[in-house]
């Protein structure tokens, strides 16, 4: 069984969401990379290795956090999972790796910073390969910037959520 701490603020995608996202994005991600921005519960990027994703990298600066997902990498046998333990904009600001995949599910208390959204939005595009999407989680409905598109939303109590591409 995984076990999550009780972190303040660990708050994972709802069962519904993450169901509709992985219709979203197709039932497989065979062969594609994936990164996991704010990874909480590890509930998307252990989503995304169990449909086959070649690559996962799962980003959380919660050491609580990152000790009970290492713990779940080793129970679960996800040899295509690594963590890493830092900030999930720090972490893309320097990362040079690109992604088919990008989850990005900040704590909401992000989002009310104003413009933490915004600057991992600007990064992303230089993040992702040819026709990589990125998916986002807010606890408010967002303006999506260029040079994004919104290729599908919707929202879930009061989880809005969007899958991103660049136009």
């Amino acid at each position: 069984m995984i076990e999550f701490p009780d972190a303040e603020g660990l708050r994972p995608t709802p069962d519904r969401v993450r169901e509709t996202l992985f219709n979203w994005l197709g039932q497989t991600l065979y062969g594609r990379t994936c990164l996991d921005l704010f990874a909480g519960s590890g509930a998307l990027g252990f989503e995304a290795a169990s449909r086959g994703a070649e690559r996962v990298v799962m980003v959380e600066m919660n050491r609580t956090v990152l000790r009970a997902l290492q713990d779940n990498v080793k129970k679960l046998g996800c040899a295509n999972v690594s963590l890493q333990g830092q900030d999930g904009l720090e972490f893309v600001l320097r990362d040079a790796q690109k992604y088919d995949v990008i989850f990005l599910d900040p704590p909401f208390q992000y989002n009310s910073l104003g413009d933490y959204l915004p600057r991992l939005l600007a990064v992303l595009p230089q993040r992702l390969n040819e026709n990589g999407m990125v998916y986002v989680e807010s606890g408010t409905a967002i303006d999506v910037p260029p040079p994004w598109q919104a290729v599908k939303s919707d929202k879930a109590g009061q989880v809005h959520y969007f899958l991103l591409k660049v136009a």
